[in-house]
């Protein structure tokens, strides 16, 4: 599946992915919602590209 015209999407395809459940405050789940979108649509990003890479950034920051 493409991202940037030209360019294959690198990683897993959605179909190895693994849904990961995060309980947070309706604010913040819309803020990260809307934040998701803004991305996709300026980079051409594939959503599940941006979303695995919240979750590694969260992780290298806690060192886990």
């Amino acid at each position: 599946m493409p991202g940037r015209k030209g360019e294959q999407k690198k990683g897993k395809s959605s179909t190895d992915l693994t849904e990961l459940k995060l309980f947070v405050e309706e604010d913040i789940y819309r803020a990260f919602q809307r934040c998701v979108w803004i991305l996709v649509h300026e980079t051409g990003r594939d959503q599940a590209d941006i979303m695995q890479e919240a979750v590694k950034d969260f992780l290298v920051k806690h060192g886990c």
